[in-house]
């Protein structure tokens, strides 16, 4: 069984005003079976009911009442409330009905004594309307409310290319308010060429009748590409035929940009593996010649030409090797590793490598503080920093301009820098006297892959790379710049009181063991073989050679006199890594020296050492006794 209360709570209200108690009871008879009937004897009374019955769907009121004229308390009812309205009058009063048709916006009106049948109707029928009114504005709150909460533009045109609704993002598009757009065509806010584009956009949808989509490439406000997916859906009535148009316009630059990034990401991975493959096999031709060359200067006769030759070539080959360990650090990805640093020392060891790479086409001028204090920084990523600082300037001259490269010392205040703390600095500033940067791409030359060059002159990595180093290193960049004048950019470095670490010196050890050990060399590579066994002879070691992982093994189960064990880290069956694992199970006291031609090999564990190709015989040496050593061998040899 429903209980009553639930069925009145679904029936349409009716608000009954009269100041005849006999009129409220009549009335209320007449409904009370379809409709939940609420009644008032004043006009006063029905306003305070208003306000406490929201819901009310009809408003059925008397004119002549001694409070307040029906006409008058229907337009006070607006206030409150809009329901439909039906006044009653006794009266042929014209004039009454004229006024509560205007301000009370009555829907009907019914003279006394009324037919039951006819009011009824009338009833029904506004009962009916306030439903179907509220329902409309519901949907249309909801359209609203969706069309202004998300970011997409959307709009609503007639078949002459009219808007007749517009979101406020839409409206904001075209510099004018949602109203002002109202009965108005598209193409007067937009040039031309756009406007005959959005014209044929529509016309093929049109002729579709059903949705087209298309990626659309505009210019923003700054001058900047700008990227939407547009979606034109045609409006069809019953019958099928094409009543509106809608447009919505969703903005997809930020995934178009980083598709662009992660396209270029996936570009650098792959030069990156491309590199280090090329790189191990450059670098075992390196370490061949290299080491043929070193053999042969100390071999060759006392002929000052002849010396002068090979000391040529051998320089030759050696920045041929520097060239490789820069070009692989573009493409390497690792923690930074910080070290005191002397930065004119760095620049100066970079003279080479800037004169090949600036050419002679500009002026290059340093200078270099005298007092420069030392700075915390990754030398190896600082010479790929400036590297790129002084490419990019050197871009942006034409033949004569001047380059200057210059260090400092700068002691920094308290909100001087933005997002530098005060403290003590090494300032390093590469200034051109180039056509400058406009103010709209300054702001954006610190964002990564952000390139103002031609495809494939530029990846847009060098300021960034420039900007995340000096951040890492607790410093930051500024960069001012004068259109038709040229650009400064600047890297602040933060100062340390340590001195120069062992890595920026200069002096390498070439002492080599007091005794000697018998080695056993795997290298699949014959001439860097070769090489390396020849170093080892020379030192006075005892070398056994073997081809691959395989033969070294069977090597050592044969040979127990094997005090360490040198391999190549890259080999076809067996990685040296492998071998040397396999080595520790058969002689775990068995010393290990990895060599390598990449410029990052997969980590290591602890207890390998590692050297990197081309080596000279000192390098070889100093390493050997590090091998031999954390192996813990005795000092005296095997009997």
């Amino acid at each position: 069984m429903i209980a009553a209360n639930d069925v009145t709570s679904k029936l349409d209200t009716i608000l009954v005003v009269d100041d005849e108690p006999d009129i409220l009871v009549a009335i209320e008879d007449l409904f009370e079976n379809h409709y939940r009937v609420i009644t008032a004897s004043s006009p006063v009374k029905a306003l305070d009911l208003l306000r406490a019955e929201p819901d009310i769907s009809v408003i059925i009121s008397d004119q002549r009442m001694p409070e307040m004229q029906g006409d008058e308390f229907l337009a006070k009812a607006r206030q409150h409330s809009d329901a439909e309205a039906i006044l009653l009058t006794g009266y042929a009063d014209l004039k009454a009905v004229i006024g509560a048709v205007n301000k009370g916006r009555i829907t009907a009106y019914a003279p006394k004594p009324w037919d039951p049948a006819a009011l009824s109707g009338m009833v029904a029928s506004a009962s009916e309307r306030h439903r179907l009114t509220r329902e409309l504005n519901t949907e249309r709150a909801l359209l609203r409310g969706l069309m202004e909460s998300i970011g997409e533009r959307i709009s609503f045109k007639d078949l002459e290319g009219r808007f007749v609704r517009v979101n406020s993002s839409k409206a904001a598009s075209l510099g004018l308010s949602v109203e002002a757009c109202l009965g108005r065509m598209e193409s007067e806010f937009v040039l031309p060429d756009r406007a005959a584009a959005i014209a044929e956009a529509e016309r093929r949808a049109i002729e579709a009748r059903s949705p087209v989509e298309q990626i659309e490439e505009r210019q923003g406000p700054d001058g900047a590409p700008q990227w939407f997916f547009v979606t034109q859906i045609p409006i069809l009535d019953p019958s099928g035929t094409v009543t509106a148009l809608a447009t919505i316009e969703r903005d997809i630059t930020e995934r178009k940009m980083m598709e662009t990034r992660l396209r270029q990401a996936d570009k650098m991975q792959a030069l990156g593996t491309l590199a280090g493959g090329v790189a191990h096999d450059f670098n075992n031709l390196l370490m061949a010649v290299l080491g043929s060359l070193d053999l042969a200067s100390r071999r060759a006769p006392d002929d000052p030409r002849l010396n002068r030759l090979l000391k040529n070539a051998i320089y030759a080959a050696e920045r041929g090797a520097s060239l490789t360990q820069r070009l692989l650090s573009f493409s390497r990805q690792r923690d930074l590793r910080l070290q005191t640093v002397d930065i004119n020392r760095v620049i100066g060891d970079m003279n080479d490598l800037l004169m090949r790479t600036l050419g002679g086409v500009i002026r290059v001028e340093k200078n270099l503080a005298d007092d420069l204090w030392m700075a915390m920084v990754d030398p190896d990523q600082l010479e790929l920093a400036v590297l790129n600082l002084c490419i990019n300037a050197r871009d942006a001259m034409s033949e004569n301009g001047t380059l200057t490269l210059s260090t400092r010392n700068r002691t920094v205040a308290e909100g001087e820098i933005p997002d530098l703390d005060p403290g003590d600095y090494v300032v390093i500033s590469v200034a051109d006297t180039g056509s400058g940067i406009p103010p709209d791409i300054l702001n954006r030359v610190l964002e990564p892959f952000f390139t103002t060059k031609e495809v494939g002159k530029g990846t847009g990595l060098g300021l960034p790379m420039a900007y995340g180093l000096a951040r890492q290193s607790g410093g930051t960049v500024t960069i001012e710049s004068t259109v038709g004048v040229g650009t400064t950019v600047e890297l602040y470095l933060s100062r340390t009181a340590a001195g120069p670490s062992e890595a920026d010196s200069e002096e390498v050890s070439t002492t080599e063991p007091s005794r000697k050990v018998r080695i056993l060399l795997v290298d699949d590579d014959p001439d860097v073989r070769a090489v390396t066994a020849a170093y080892l002879n020379e030192m006075g070691h005892r070398v056994v050679e073997a081809s691959d992982g395989v033969a070294g093994i069977d090597i050592l189960r044969a040979d127990d006199q094997i005090d360490l064990l040198i391999a190549d880290f890259a080999m076809p069956g067996m990685t040296g890594l492998e071998l040397a694992t396999q080595a520790r199970q058969v002689r775990s006291d068995l010393g290990v020296l990895l060599i390598t031609g990449y410029a990052d090999p997969e980590r290591v564990p602890e207890g390998y050492p590692m050297l990197h190709k081309p080596f000279n015989r000192s390098e070889l040496a100093s390493k050997v006794i590090e091998a031999v050593r954390i192996a813990g061998k005795p000092e005296e040899p095997r009997p």
